[in-house]
């Protein structure tokens, strides 16, 4: 017995004894709500102050911390059927639900219409009634749903309405009239575990009430008041508990627990199935008194049990004969009906009914005893049928006493079956029946039933559902048969199930196997659907080993159910913790729910058990295996070959800080990034590939790069180390950087980049990698946003080109190399408002860009660095400036992908004569000596600045094929063909250019200047201009800053002059020649003329006609090049015999006067020196 009290208390009782056996404590207010599971596991107890606590049935300790369920009075609690949920009422006007496992709330609180004065399930558990102050609510418990409303009473069963109100469960309408009787507040009702009584607790009194006429029988007088009353399990006992704080016991009155009058030792040895015993009692009472018509009827029924009919029979006779009676004429009839002699056993029982004294209860216990012996009189439809009637037609009576022989029936009907499909209907209809608890004891509450037919109700419960479990099975309703035991284990108390538990193991172990090998069927055959319902089965029949719990795990993961996968690898952990397959399972579940962190525990708690492991067949297992650190040994290579190229510092954009390499590494140890890639090279010769790896650490490395204008005072490297940026005052530099941060963030990359901060200005070392690297990492960035801080977010079109970010040299890499950009204005919103991912997608944005910078827009768009193309690049950058000068050449290396060194201080000319050396040096290409302007101190073939390739290069008139033919046609017939072949083949083998150390070898055609002579000008004109006469050439003017010497062919100079025409291989028409002046190709050295100048022994005639043919068509096609107007350079011979260009403000335009004079353009042919 369990009770509560205002001493925040809850006891725990031994009824029979009278001792407290465990007090409870844990309540901080007065208990005033109590409920018990049906299985008598857990205990609820509820306080005024809104807590509940949860106790253990049989040792009273607590399963839980007290919980504050409510925010006042807590007055009622109570279980669910199968005692998985618990219902709190309180007077907060909530109904809550709470999982009895882990104590946690169920869904959200059910609202009522006022304060909470019970809440109560149905026998089913499928309905809530809900009792407040103002009515009565009535919910489906599974959806939660009102489904009845009512006002049950005037006001709260006060002393205003203190009535008792029955009701129609199917109509909600109230039956009958209020129960008349108490004068004071009526706090607690019960119903008998029989269901025909009903016991009430007012203010001073406890009533005692039959169901069937709502009339009072009893009334017990407690010494004080009353707060609650409840029957004993068995009903034969009727407890109070008040404000005197005693429990009061009161017997049952007769005819409450039973109806048959049967000596105790009698009663109780029939009930155990000691009919002998009974027999000698009974026998004892007879010898003692002859007329004792009871004691005959009474052994009457044990000698029926006995099948001793003949005996029966004379028993039965002897009672009626000495005293006809209700007690007598049953055995009459009983004994009638074993004789087969059933038309006189009904007519016995029709004079049975005489001695009723119209006792509905007695009636009803005799029709149900009267059904009970025409189905053991063979009619077993009839006798069942009688029952269901009887059920139907007198509801107010004991209808749980009609399921309870239905039940016992149907099994009798189950066991002797024609087949095991009959006989599982059978036990389904037993089962169906025995709605009641495994804890009630039917046996005692149906006590008479046992001494007429020395029936087994005790075990009823448990028998039909065995039963039916074993003739599913026979009858290959596997499915059912599973469902079936698996609700009877649910619905089991602790008793029920080790009174079964070598029944259950045998079934488990029987009907178990067939769906575990289905289910390693389907799974090898990647039904995966199949397999989880077929190790679900198996699991159902608690034949929970780690093996199928694994099975099932395995197949869960297939289907991508991850948490269900990793409660199945939690349970195999629980059953086999040694094994290792539990954690095998639970990484797998880990791994594919993206939990990498705990998958890679779980993948180390594996190798634990594996290493740990006694056989060594299972040890062996773990070869297969790489260790966590062998796989980070794989990734860090991996991850060192990607940030060799990367930027040394990038600020974490999560965290805001400045991070160097080990720091980056470190953070990218901690992602789910990485820990997935471990994870996927846990297993020796997988197929994941290295470049799966590569792609895994690029991805996460990859940044986002700036591209700005400095502008006051940005943040240095010093500035933001071991701080987080955004936790630093935003002011500046500093709010583009946090800005740009949080942009980089939301982008979803970890990494950003900004040269002001991410660079050590005062190391040099660092200063000179980044530089030469920064094309690159700009190159390979995830995304460069580019910053235009003048211009405002209402900026229209056109605003980019006047912005001072499109003025400098280094932005002009910045937005070359990468392949996604996106400008943000003033505010770091989109520029023209367009979201698009990447602005070069952009015909808009790249349009106005092409027109701002003067590069063609395809080129913006996928621009390849290189040297091809030199002349045009260099007119990019022509007009841009830099804060320092050398910065405006060492911009341009990675356009042109040239590495070379840094060295600030050494002058702008310099660093971009060095620059220029590297690109014709490689590349061959002369289109960067082709400007206007001043020479540089570097090479006089060279500009001082990068601003003398601002105007366009000369580019000679095109000549069209038809004027090319016309060339061709006039010159094929005349003695020039053959002198234009050789001076094909001499300017075809000609070197490349070279430039080393300053000085340029040019290949050239060079035409010896024979009079220079300056034209009339002002005096004090600063720029000259003169007429040049040159061998071969037609006379032109030059206008240059030097004074030069003017001399003729009359009046000889001491310096050598020469006009040259730069050799463009491109003029050859070479077949194999490509068009990319940035190949080395196109400069290849020629083979000697003599190594193919043997005939072919196998060639024709025909077929060196047809190539001199065309090497012919070539060399003309050459020489009307050749007549053609050329961009020249003035050199002047040195003393060394060097030469120096003589810078000219115009471009020099010469043209030969007769292209027929073939041997005058071959003498020029020549390699210069020049200086």
């Amino acid at each position: 017995m369990v009770t509560c009290s205002n001493d925040k208390t809850v006891c725990l009782w031994d009824v029979k004894a009278g001792v407290v056996l465990k007090k409870m404590e844990g309540h901080h207010r007065e208990v005033r709500a109590l409920a018990v599971s049906r299985d008598g596991q857990i205990i609820a107890s509820g306080d005024i102050g809104g807590e509940f606590n949860a106790w253990h049935g049989e040792t009273g300790e607590s399963l839980a911390q007290t919980i504050k369920a409510h925010s006042n009075w807590i007055h009622s609690l109570d279980f669910a059927p199968h005692g998985k949920v618990l219902a709190t009422g309180s007077w907060d006007g909530t109904t809550k639900l709470w999982n009895t496992t882990t104590w946690q709330i169920e869904g959200n609180p059910m609202q009522c219409s006022g304060s909470i004065y019970c809440v109560q399930y149905s026998p089913s558990g499928e309905l809530l009634a809900i009792a407040t102050s103002s009515n009565i609510e009535i919910y489906n418990s599974g959806t939660r749903q009102r489904v009845a409303v009512f006002k049950g009473h005037k006001s709260r069963g006060d002393d205003n309405d203190p009535t008792i109100r029955e009701w129609d469960t199917s109509t909600w309408t109230q039956v009958g009239g209020p129960w008349m009787g108490h004068t004071g507040y009526i706090c607690s009702i019960a119903f008998h575990p029989a269901s025909n009584h009903v016991a009430s607790a007012a203010s001073q009194n406890v009533r005692l009430w039959r169901l069937s006429d709502q009339q009072a029988i009893a009334i017990f007088q407690p010494s004080d008041w009353l707060g609650c009353v409840t029957f004993s399990i068995d009903g034969k006992q009727i407890l109070s508990g008040g404000n005197d704080n005693m429990i009061s016991e009161w017997e049952a009155p007769k005819g409450v627990s039973g109806i048959l009058s049967v000596n105790a030792t009698a009663r109780d040895a029939c009930i155990v199935g000691d009919v002998s015993t009974a027999e000698e009692v009974f026998t004892r009472e007879i010898d003692a008194d002859a007329n004792n018509y009871t004691s005959y009827a009474n052994r009457s029924f044990v000698m029926a049990q006995k099948h001793t009919w003949d005996h029966a029979l004379d028993d039965a006779t002897k009672s009626v004969t000495i005293q006809p009676s209700l007690i007598g004429y049953i055995s009459q009839s009983i004994a009638l009906c074993g004789k087969g002699q059933v038309c006189n056993a009904r007519t016995a029982f029709d004079l049975a009914f005489m001695f009723t004294n119209e006792d509905s209860t007695t009636t009803h216990f005799l029709l149900l005893v009267k059904a009970i012996i025409i189905f053991n009189a063979g009619e077993h439809v009839e006798g069942i049928q009688r029952i269901r009637k009887l059920a139907a037609t007198c509801p107010d009576n004991d209808i749980l006493a009609c399921r309870v022989v239905e039940a016992y029936l149907c099994v009798q009907l189950g066991i002797n079956a024609a087949n095991h499909n009959e006989a599982a209907d059978y036990f389904t209809a037993a089962v169906n029946a025995s709605t009641f608890s495994s804890t009630l004891p039917i046996h005692s509450i149906y006590e008479d039933l046992v001494v007429l037919f020395g029936w087994d109700l005790k075990s009823l419960w448990r028998n039909a559902r065995q039963k039916q479990c074993d003739a599913l099975c026979r009858a290959g309703r596997h499915d059912e048969a599973v469902e079936s035991y698996r609700h009877m284990m649910d619905m089991s108390d602790k008793n029920t199930k080790a009174n079964c538990l070598d029944w259950s193991n045998a079934f488990t172990q029987e009907y178990s196997a067939p769906y575990i090998v289905n289910g390693d069927a389907a799974f090898a055959a990647s039904n995966y659907d199949k397999a989880i319902k077929s190790y679900s089965m198996a699991i159902n029949l608690n034949f929970a080993s780690d093996t199928i719990f694994a099975s099932r795990s395995k197949a869960r993961s297939k289907k991508m159910l991850w948490e269900d996968a990793l409660l199945d690898a939690q349970k195999v952990i629980e059953l086999n913790p040694s094994s290792h397959v539990g954690y095998q399972v639970k990484h797998a579940a880990l791994y594919g729910a993206q939990r990498y962190d705990e998958a890679v525990t779980a993948f180390q708690m594996m190798l634990a058990t594996l290493d740990s492991a006694h056989n060594m067949q299972i040890r062996t297992l773990r070869e297969q295996y790489v260790s966590p650190s062998e796989g980070e040994g794989v990734i860090r290579k991996v991850i060192d070959i990607q940030l060799n190229t990367a930027p040394l510092r990038l600020l974490n954009t999560a965290t805001g800080c400045l991070c160097d390499r080990e720091a980056q590494i470190s953070a990218f140890k901690k992602s789910a990034e990485y820990n997935e890639l471990l994870l996927s090279l846990i297993v020796k010769n997988s197929d994941i590939r290295m470049e799966r790896i590569a792609e895994v650490v690029a991805a996460y490395f990859r940044c986002v790069m700036l591209s700005h204008r400095w502008e006051g005072t940005e943040p240095l490297l010093h500035d933001i180390k071991d701080k987080v940026v955004y936790e630093m005052t935003a002011a500046g530099g500093l709010a583009k950087l946090q800005s740009f941060c949080e942009i980089a963030r939301k982008a979803g990359y970890h990494w950003a980049w900004v040269d002001s901060c991410c660079i050590d200005q005062h190391n040099n070392v660092e200063v000179q990698k980044s530089l030469n690297s920064m094309f690159g990492w700009y190159r390979d960035s995830a995304l460069t946003a580019i910053y235009l801080s003048d211009v405002s977010p209402s900026s229209s079109s056109g605003a980019l080109a006047k912005s001072a970010w499109n003025t400098r040299g280094w932005t002009v890499p910045e937005f070359l190399a990468p392949n996604v950009i996106r400008f943000y204005q003033q505010d770091w919103t989109p520029y023209l408002n367009d979201s698009s991912p990447n602005h070069k997608e952009s015909v808009k944005i790249m349009r106005e860009l092409q027109d701002a910078t003067g590069i063609n827009a395809r080129t913006l768009v996928a621009f390849q660095p290189g040297m091809r193309d030199a002349r045009e690049k260099l007119q990019w950058v022509s007009m841009r400036v830099t804060t320092v000068p050398e910065d405006i050449a060492y911009s341009l290396f990675g356009i042109f992908g040239v590495q070379l060194p840094i060295l600030y201080g050494e002058n702008e000319q310099n660093a971009l004569g060095r620059l220029l050396q590297e690109i014709v040096a490689r590349a061959g290409d002369i289109t960067a000596l082709n400007w206007v302007g001043q020479p540089s101190q570097f090479n006089s073939c060279l500009p001082a600045n990068i601003s003398s390739y601002a105007a366009p290069p000369y580019a000679p008139p095109s000549l069209s094929e038809d004027e090319i033919q016309i060339v061709v046609s006039s010159l094929r017939n005349t003695a020039a063909v053959e002198s234009a072949s050789k001076l094909y083949d001499q300017l075809d083998y000609m070197s490349a250019p070279r430039f080393a150390n300053c000085r340029l070898h040019l290949p050239c055609i060079a035409f010896r200047v024979t009079e220079v002579k300056r034209r009339h000008s002002p005096a004090q004109e600063i720029v000259f201009t003169y007429g040049v006469k040159a061998d071969g050439l037609r006379d032109l003017l030059i206008t240059s800053e030097e004074m030069l010497i003017q001399f003729s062919r009359a009046k000889s100079a001491r310096h050598t002059f020469f006009l040259v025409r730069p050799w463009d291989r491109r003029l050859l028409e070479h077949p194999a020649f490509t068009d990319d002046a940035g190949s080395l190709g196109a400069w290849s050295e020629p083979e000697s003329p003599l190594e193919d100048s043997d005939e072919s022994p196998n060639g024709s005639s025909g077929e060196e006609e047809l190539v001199d043919s065309e090497s012919h068509s070539r060399a003309l096609r050459l020489m009307a090049h050749l007549g053609q107007p050329f961009g020249a350079f003035l050199l002047a011979q040195q003393r060394g015999g060097e030469y120096k260009r003589i810078a000219s403000d115009h471009n020099i335009i010469a043209q030969v006067k007769d292209v027929t004079s073939v041997h005058n353009i071959m003498d020029g042919v020549r390699t210069l020196e020049i200086l």
